[in-house]
């Protein structure tokens, strides 16, 4: 295969994040495409998801450097593996996975030669203290930046826009490509039937930033009002959070009504969202809202917090409910409306279930595949 359809993808960590699974389906639709591809992770690894990646077809190298060291050591450790890993594979194209550590691993690659870098920013703006650096980078050695949201390209470059493959390079080097559907999301042809005994279900990490210390007080009070609803709690994560989740659950008599599955593999998901009805969404923080299109792929009513993409993709009312970021009696009072009505609920159903084809993987694989037939 000629190098000038090798493409280096350079990450952070191989855990089983959202970037990951994105990066992923990156890597299918690129293989599709007919480029080779490496991918190398500067930090660790979990040899579940490097296992994922290696049945690609992609190769993978894992640096194992240390987070930890101050900033000289880590740059220069960073420098002699990225070096090592361009000077073999020669890659035509590099796309860095998120900026972190920071800029570093861009500003490498740019002193080593490498003009066709890509860039995608899987978060808004409000992270960073300033922008200068963004903005430089942008300038001087970025050919492209891609945003999952048009909230997170607005944050960082005062505008937005959709790519499609109508956009061109030469006038703008900034534009959104949503995250999609993993490949074993087949988005269902009709929506559900909702019965009297309402399911209700979180897919996610058990972390603060995910809302789940809400979870259990919201479950209460719609238990309260309906006393039939089940919930589904669907992940893992810090013990602390899912061991007070647990405690609260026994404390308000609820642990009978609840079912814990534990993290699930990915290809187990979509018959776990046919299980549920309604799923909850009560982040803190939420770059995208890969729960989201999941859920409505296969025809949930998703009750999401209003807060970073999540509004992109849930139409308040239309094809979802949002509620107030941090308020539990929101997130009852909106899910018990859907209990209320199973006529919504049915109609939110199609809605969703409509709405979500914008995030195929099949639109995913055409968007990058034109963008980088374009840097090519």
């Amino acid at each position: 295969m000629s190098d000038s359809k090798k493409v280096l993808i350079c990450i952070s960590w191989l855990t089983t994040g959202g970037t990951q699974i994105q990066t992923l389906n990156l890597i299918k639709s690129l293989i599709e495409k007919h480029y080779q591809v490496v991918v190398v992770c500067y930090f660790g690894e979990i040899p579940q998801m490097t296992r994922r990646y290696e049945k690609t077809g992609a190769k993978i190298v894992i640096g194992n450097l240390n987070e930890e060291e101050n900033l000289f050591k880590k740059s220069l450790h960073l420098y002699h593996l990225l070096h090592g890993v361009v000077r073999k594979e020669k890659p035509n194209i590099v796309h860095v996975q998120y900026m972190a550590p920071g800029a570093i691993p861009i500003l490498l690659l740019r002193t080593m030669g490498i003009k066709n870098i890509i860039v995608t920013l899987h978060t808004a703006a409000d992270i960073y203290p300033s922008l200068k650096l963004i903005h430089f980078l942008q300038k001087h050695c970025v050919r492209a930046f891609t945003c999952i949201t048009l909230l997170a390209e607005k944050s960082f470059f005062g505008n937005a826009q959709l790519y499609t493959t109508k956009t061109q390079l030469d006038k703008r080097n900034h534009f959104t490509i949503y995250n999609s559907l993993s490949e074993h999301f087949k988005i269902s042809n009709t929506p559900k039937t909702f019965n009297t005994t309402i399911t209700l279900g979180v897919v996610s990490r058990m972390e603060r930033i995910k809302g789940m210390d809400l979870i259990i007080d919201a479950f209460a009070l719609i238990k309260k009002r309906f006393p039939s609803t089940r919930l589904m709690v669907v992940g893992d994560g810090y013990s602390s959070v899912k061991d007070n989740m647990r405690k609260q659950a026994i404390e308000l008599n609820l642990n009978e009504s609840i079912q814990w599955t534990g993290r699930q593999p990915i290809e187990e998901l979509p018959e776990i969202y046919k299980q549920m009805d309604i799923v909850l969404i009560p982040s803190r923080s939420e770059g995208f809202g890969l729960t989201a299109i999941e859920a409505m792929s296969q025809g949930c009513v998703v009750v999401a917090s209003n807060i970073g993409g999540l509004p992109e993709i849930i139409k308040d009312g239309v094809n979802g409910l949002l509620h107030q970021t941090e308020n539990i009696k929101d997130i009852a009072e909106k899910t018990n409306y859907l209990i209320e009505n199973p006529d919504v609920m049915k109609q939110m159903s199609e809605k969703a279930i409509e709405a979500v084809k914008q995030y195929s993987i099949e639109k995913y694989t055409e968007l990058f595949g034109d963008l980088y037939r374009k840097l090519v």
